[in-house]
């Protein structure tokens, strides 16, 4: 079974400076393999063609588990890539996507269920990519930061409130969302969140150590083995990841590691562990 501690509630953490972990494209466990292809642009002509939309979703699934079970796992950082599909009678209705679309579009009500059962855990939200809102930019936006703002409320973290845990706490807010769009910023979202990738060495928030397939024809060296998929690649790569991490965290402040398959080869735990750890000075 998947199971992890509310270590951000240990009061002997009062500042939101930890290191916690979180899912690249947390959402990619819903992907449905009857929906037209997103990207990359040159699979989108062959949407139709049932072959490649299954290569997409073998290849496209980066998380195993539901929302739910990685934040009961311990993830507290969701990476949440929303897109709406260019034919839905539905104007409003959004989804997610990674290569291809989700199946649902309620997965924020679900968040919001879990922090209101764990008010002492904090969460961290990042929005972002918006995929298909370029005809209908403004409304979309306005849309979903109404309808974030609507359904959080007053478990969101404002901008301007100071990050630490006893603010969070003594407010009753545990929700924090970061809005990647310059133009649709305001109080109740924060600003993007960095990634950090392991080619730069300036400061950063996020830690990516999410896979990427090679861009060119390289692709077919991996997305042709029939008995493979993605997660199968990122679990054997993982543990040297982790290793990485650690050697990183020695000499390096941040704040959150993102990663593929969250719940396999002790991820989360990991990650916990090296919190209070002492670093260079």
């Amino acid at each position: 079974g998947i199971s992890g501690q509310p270590w951000e509630s240990n009061p002997g953490h009062p500042d939101l400076v930890l290191l916690c972990s979180g899912s690249h494209d947390s959402m990619s466990f819903d992907l449905d393999v009857n929906s037209s292809i997103v990207e990359p642009d040159q699979l989108r002509r062959f949407s139709r063609f049932c072959c490649v939309r299954k290569l997409m979703f073998r290849w496209g699934t980066t998380q195993e588990v539901n929302i739910k079970e990685q934040l009961d796992a311990g993830v507290r950082y969701l990476d949440l890539r929303i897109a709406r599909k260019p034919k839905d009678p539905d104007p409003n209705r959004l989804y997610f996507y990674h290569g291809l679309y989700t199946r649902s579009d309620t997965v924020f009500r679900d968040i919001n269920e879990w922090a209101e059962l764990h008010r002492k855990e904090v969460l961290i939200l990042s929005v972002s990519h918006f995929k298909g809102f370029d005809k209908l930019a403004a409304t979309l936006h306005n849309y979903l930061i109404h309808f974030i703002k609507t359904l959080f409320g007053p478990k969101l973290l404002l901008k301007t409130d100071k990050p630490i845990l006893k603010t969070c706490w003594d407010q009753g807010r545990n929700v924090i969302v970061s809005y990647d769009h310059p133009a649709y910023q305001q109080s109740a979202l924060w600003n993007k969140i960095q990634y950090y990738y392991g080619d730069s060495m300036e400061r950063f928030f996020v830690c990516g150590l999410n896979m990427t397939l090679p861009s060119d024809r390289r692709i077919l060296k991996y997305i042709l083995r029939i008995c493979d998929s993605f997660p199968s690649v990122v679990r054997r790569s993982l543990p040297k990841l982790l290793q990485w991490v650690q050697q990183q965290n020695r000499n390096t402040p941040f704040n959150i590691v993102a990663s593929d398959v969250v719940t396999r080869s002790g991820f989360v735990p990991t990650v916990v562990r090296l919190n209070g750890k002492p670093l260079k000075g």
